[in-house]
């Protein structure tokens, strides 16, 4: 855990939608903590930090509620579809060294072999891992791969700790050469047919400047 992800969260004992504006007004996040077996807490959350900390996929909380310290991961945020202004944030109580599962993205780095390009066919993979140890993303690299080679989710390497959910054969990325565009006779049908629609076109200005 780091100092940033460490927020002051006020309980709240007010709800509905007039009030969930004022808190946003206020500079503040309407949120709920749920899970293992807990009555849900609501409580308000400081907008501009929390902002700032969920721009990290999967990220953790360490809650200090009145006194009292939770860890929470954040599960859902609702966003204004219009403005994107955070609406409300949806927290799991999680606790250090329990295991959970996420949704990890998928970074592609490195450049493949000259002629070829990256098709990427997984954006995220799915794992299991320690609650205080999500990594931010999963790296996969296709430094120098050629045409034809493939990476799965059986080739990803994982963080310490964690296991992987997904089904091991799900295709991750491919390396391909990209099709020549050949217009060929169509091409020319395409023009010729460009320039005859342009030639009516100018014949007909004409004999409306006749008339």
């Amino acid at each position: 855990m780091s100092e940033d992800t460490k927020v002051h969260a006020e309980l709240r004992e007010s709800f509905g939608k007039g009030f969930a504006r004022r808190l946003r007004a206020a500079g503040k996040i309407p949120a709920v903590i749920y899970g293992h077996g807990t009555e849900p807490v609501h409580v308000a959350l400081p907008g501009h930090q929390v902002g700032l900390i969920i721009r990290r996929a999967n990220a953790l909380l360490e809650l200090d509620i009145e006194g009292k310290e939770q860890l929470a991961l954040v599960k859902d945020v609702q966003k204004d579809p219009v403005h994107q202004v955070i609406e409300h944030i949806d927290l799991l109580v999680v606790r250090k060294g329990e295991k959970v599962t996420i949704d990890v993205p998928i970074l592609v780095t490195g450049e493949p072999a000259p002629g070829t390009i990256v098709n990427q066919d997984a954006n995220t993979l799915s794992i299991e891992a320690e609650a205080t140890h999500i990594p931010q993303n999963l790296e996969v690299s296709v430094e120098g791969l050629e045409e034809g080679a493939h990476i799965t989710a059986a080739d990803v390497k994982l963080p310490k700790g964690s296991t992987l959910l997904a089904d091991p054969e799900v295709l991750i990325v491919a390396i391909s050469v990209p099709a020549e565009v050949d217009l060929g006779e169509e091409g020319e049908t395409a023009e010729g047919a460009e320039g005859e629609a342009a030639a009516e076109g100018e014949a007909a200005a004409e004999d409306a400047a006749a008339e």
